[in-house]
């Protein structure tokens, strides 16, 4: 399986051009970048996982969510979301494809110590930028014909139907 794990803090701080945590909150910020990563998901056809800290909330429980396809994790209190990372890597990067997205170089470093894939904010960034552009299926330009059914016919076949409309039963 491939999946990508998206430490969720850490895009939306690196991503300041997007979020603007002076004028809104947190939590529209953590909506508005899972709206951002599912319609990326839908290009991608990959499992996502959004890890966001809940370390410091005391008496925090491990929570996970189903948000679209993604899916959402908040960390249990004491643990952060490089320490729920890691240790997904640490379990699963041998035997599956896992890109880790963080602008943390040690994050960075352990995910790759661990069999894992490293991708920066920034390249992040880029592949969900593109992927809505270069995933598009192309349109075909029909504006200079009419838009009826028989203008998307064969000619071959329209003269196969046009004799039988002709001939008598």
């Amino acid at each position: 399986m491939e999946y990508l794990i998206v430490d969720g803090y850490n895009i939306i701080n690196a991503w300041g051009d997007v979020f603007d945590l002076s004028s809104n909150s947190l939590e529209e910020c953590r909506n508005k970048l899972l709206n951002i990563l599912s319609n990326y998901q839908g290009y991608k056809k990959i499992n996502i996982i959004v890890v966001f800290d809940a370390h410091l909330v005391k008496g925090s429980q491990l929570k996970k969510e189903i948000f679209d396809n993604l899916t959402v994790v908040f960390t249990k209190e004491n643990e952060t979301a490089d320490n729920y990372i890691e240790r997904f890597v640490y379990r699963f990067g041998s035997t599956n494809r896992i890109k880790v997205a963080t602008s943390d170089y040690l994050e960075q470093t352990m995910v790759l110590r661990y069999g894992g894939i490293r991708v920066s904010a920034r390249e992040l960034r880029e592949e969900v930028k593109n992927a809505g552009q270069t995933n598009r299926p192309e349109v075909k330009d029909y504006s200079a014909k009419t838009n009826s059914l028989m203008a998307n016919v064969k000619p071959e076949l329209l003269e196969k139907l046009e004799k039988i409309r002709r001939s008598k039963f």
